[in-house]
């Protein structure tokens, strides 16, 4: 039997993640998602419900994607983490406007949540082979 490398399980652990944070978006944590949106998109209920569904969509798929499909992994990893790149201005929009949801309830705590971004971009790279793929592409 293989043994399953680290890197597959972040990349399996970032797919479950995703995955649930998709369903959340869908379901129990709407409303709180909807904090989320950045304040320079229209506030009007239906426009941010649509986001927040939008992007759920978007996050099962991808959540889905990292953990099955085998045959396109690094492209799935760029998708994730350019996906990570574009909702970035969300939780910006939250630090900015002192919004509280997820229990990010001060200042601190959802500057913190803004350093971890970097993060998940890389761990979507790395885990799917995405990193050596874009510095094999851009040293050529």
């Amino acid at each position: 039997m293989k043994r399953m490398g680290t890197k597959n399980v972040v990349r399996i652990l970032m797919g479950s993640a995703m995955l649930f944070a998709g369903i959340a978006h869908l379901t129990f944590k709407r409303k709180e998602f909807q904090a989320q949106v950045p304040r320079w998109l229209p506030t009007n209920q239906k426009v941010m419900d649509l986001t927040v569904l939008s992007s759920g969509i978007v996050e099962i798929t991808l959540g889905l994607l990292m953990i099955l499909w085998k045959q396109k992994r690094i492209s799935t990893g760029l998708m994730l983490a350019l996906f990570y790149v574009l909702i970035f201005p969300g939780n910006l929009s939250q630090y900015m406007n002192k919004i509280d949801a997820f229990g990010l309830d001060t200042d601190t705590k959802r500057f913190i949540r803004l350093l971890f971004q970097p993060v998940l971009v890389y761990g979507a790279l790395w885990s799917t082979g995405a990193d050596r793929y874009l510095v094999e592409k851009c040293s050529k």
